[in-house]
């Protein structure tokens, strides 16, 4: 009898972990080669998983939620056709070994570091090799560390929690046994303490306490909301936001683009929108004002200057929350190859058949708010990106309009232009020069242009 291990693929070049959403087949179940098998997520992507083998699955080495390193065992098939459960090899996953020191505990913690030859086995509880990696060079055991609450997936303890025990340890290990008794099944309403990354330093961040009435609904966040608002969290208290507004008359962008759009759409086979018109003055203005296509590293005192300009732009997922997808070198393309790109990754992401590297490497962000019929928007950074440009609806007003013979009053398209920018590095002067330029290249839209 031959068998086989199922790994966990690689599906990005920046993606080192992945969470099992759920499995299709069940042990003693029949696979064919290329047939799902389970089904993972990876920060915002949702990806099948199938099978390089045909057999029968006799072991999952995963529950569902778990979280799981690259290149790790999640499985084992056989290739007999009478292969049981019990006939299943003992097969475990790889455990991944933290080599960088930057990623265990922060310097600041003060709490003494006793190494303890303890790898949780015996522990109910999944914790990830960071995780557990920690523990060991903090002594926690595992009882203390299975006392540690844990704000992640079905409570799970991640790094930011295991990093916010530790300063108060002594405090709350002895306070951990009192507590678990004194919890009851009505609603706390006591503050909660959230751990917020903010560059090399974990601070909590107080909640305040919801009271819940009678007829209210209590709904649990999905795993992509609770990413997002984790995101947005993070990104509001790791970057000072400003928003500064333009309106821009783009009566000559409108005409063109109704000139154009049936003979575009029948030459291309692509709808042209407004979309890659604005992702197009985007990265001639990023080229401009290159300093507003960086990033702040960790340790919030220098500067990363980004060679390729990657427009990153938010597209609404059926379920209401917000992707990003990210058109790689923007500024090499012309409006057909960034045409064809995104209405690619809109249909894409909409259909949840994005690629993980295809949400990464942005190095700035547009989000239309003008689909919803919002006039303007104050968007929040995408970290670790420091601009963001919202674009709001086209609309029709009266404007004055001057001409040789005098000024008159005309009918023209204006919209609003927003851009939140970290004031970190960008202040006031980059900031609205560069959102000026932005409109000036939509407002001087050339109207005999050919595409």
């Amino acid at each position: 009898m031959a068998s086989f291990d199922l790994i966990m693929p690689k599906m990005g070049e920046s993606v080192a972990e992945a969470t099992i959403i759920k499995w299709t087949k069940n042990e003693g179940d029949k696979i064919k080669i290329d047939e799902t098998v389970l089904e993972i997520a990876t920060d915002k992507v949702d990806s099948e998983i199938p099978s390089p083998f045909e057999g029968t699955l006799v072991k999952r080495l995963f529950k569902e939620g778990d979280v799981v390193q690259v290149g790790a065992v999640i499985g084992v098939i056989s290739s007999d056709a009478n292969a049981s459960v019990s006939e299943t090899p003992k097969t475990t996953a790889p455990e991944v070994k933290e080599t960088k020191k930057e990623e265990t505990a922060s310097s600041s913690v003060s709490s003494p570091k006793t190494a303890v030859d303890n790898n949780y086995g015996d522990s109910t509880k999944f914790y990830s090799p960071l995780v557990k990696s920690i523990a060991k060079e903090e002594g926690i055991s595992i009882s203390e560390l299975d006392n540690i609450k844990g704000t992640g997936q079905e409570g799970r303890v991640t790094k930011a929690d295991i990093l916010a025990y530790l300063p108060n340890r002594s405090k709350q290990s002895s306070s951990s046994s009192s507590e678990s008794k004194s919890e009851t099944s009505t609603t706390s309403t006591s503050t909660k303490s959230t751990p917020v990354n903010v560059g090399d330093n974990t601070v909590l961040v107080q909640r305040p306490a919801v009271s819940v009435g009678a007829g209210d609904e209590i709904i649990e966040m999905d795993r992509m909301r609770k990413i997002i608002a984790d995101n947005m969290v993070m990104s509001k208290h790791v970057a000072p936001h400003v928003t500064s507004y333009v309106e821009a008359d783009v009566t000559n962008l409108v005409l063109w683009r109704d000139k154009v759009k049936k003979d575009f759409e029948k030459r291309e086979g692509e709808k042209l929108t407004f979309t890659p018109l604005f992702i197009e003055a985007v990265a001639r203005a990023i080229k401009d004002f290159p300093m507003i296509n960086v990033s702040v590293d960790q340790t919030g005192t220098k500067i990363i200057k980004r060679k390729n300009i990657n427009i990153g732009m938010a597209a609404a997922l059926p379920t209401g929350n917000l992707i990003v997808p990210v058109i790689k070198n923007a500024d090499e393309r012309n409006l057909i190859g960034i045409t064809k790109a995104v209405n690619d990754l809109a249909t894409r992401a909409r259909a949840n058949k994005l690629q993980p590297d295809e949400i990464q490497g942005g190095t700035f962000t547009l989000t239309n708010v003008g689909g919803f019929g919002n006039v303007m928007g104050t968007p929040i950074i995408l970290q670790p990106q420091v601009a963001i440009l919202a674009v709001g609806t086209i609309k029709k007003k009266p404007a004055v309009i001057e001409t040789p013979q005098g000024d008159m009053i005309g009918i023209r398209q204006f919209m609003f232009l927003s851009l939140s920018y970290d004031h970190r590095v960008v202040d006031g002067s980059l900031g609205g020069t560069f959102l000026r330029r932005v409109a000036d290249y939509l407002e001087n839209w050339d109207l005999d242009r050919k595409v």
